[in-house]
């Protein structure tokens, strides 16, 4: 049923908390994972950044990613799940939009991902990537919180 999971990671608890949930979806159906971070390059734009500093913070980004997925790539490897990564580049692009691209590329049967559940003034103001990727994924979507929501 969920033979290829898209498991999006940032490094945060929250996304480790959906790459522990992804591993036990796929060792129940025999699946596999695609790992994916996003690198947002505009942070970093080239008209915001003096030039001298921006290839050496991009690099830093880029190294960053790498990292977070060799992280998820072992504690896959741990859980014995196949799996791959990706790093995704963009520019102004959310990670969202690049998130749910990547599934349908791919063929994924599910999206994984981790949320932190805001709500109300929080949301609005810091926005949500876990959201928009329910409103626009093709397939169905496990969002996983980092901890049960307080009162």
């Amino acid at each position: 049923m969920y033979e290829k999971i898209l498991v999006a990671v940032d490094g945060s608890p929250t996304s480790l908390r959906g790459l522990n949930e992804a591993i036990k979806v796929a060792k129940a159906m025999h699946g596999q994972l695609m790992l994916v971070h996003v690198v947002n390059e505009l942070v970093i734009a080239a008209e915001y950044v003096p030039s001298v500093y921006y290839e050496p913070i991009l690099v830093s980004l880029r190294d960053s990613g790498a990292q977070v997925l060799e992280q998820a790539m072992s504690i896959a490897r741990r859980g014995d799940v196949p799996c791959d990564r990706k790093l995704i580049e963009t520019l102004g692009g959310r990670a969202a939009d690049e998130i749910v691209k990547q599934a349908k590329e791919w063929s994924a049967d599910l999206i994984v991902l981790g949320t932190h559940g805001r709500r109300g003034l929080r949301r609005l103001a810091m926005g949500s990537d876990a959201e928009l990727v329910l409103r626009q994924s093709p397939v169905p979507v496990l969002m996983c919180r980092d901890r049960p929501e307080g009162p």
